[in-house]
């Protein structure tokens, strides 16, 4: 009965930690190909020589996200 309760948590824990938000992978992978990243208090601006990606959080905690690629 413990082992079973012990199991139920340490799988309910380790799935919830591992789902990132679209915002982060995108951080992620912007810094991965070595981009300019600027930081504002509601906004992350990053660019490379192909993309430009700009994410606003509005004061509700919505967050836009646009992409360009030259």
């Amino acid at each position: 009965m413990i082992a079973l309760f012990t199991g139920c948590l340490a799988i309910s824990f380790s799935s919830c930690r591992d789902q990132k938000t679209q915002q982060e992978e995108l951080i992620e992978d912007m810094r991965d190909q070595g981009a300019d990243i600027k930081v504002k208090e509601d906004k992350i601006k990053m660019e490379t020589e192909d993309e430009k990606v700009k994410i606003k959080t509005d004061d509700e905690g919505n967050t836009k996200i646009k992409q360009k690629e030259e």
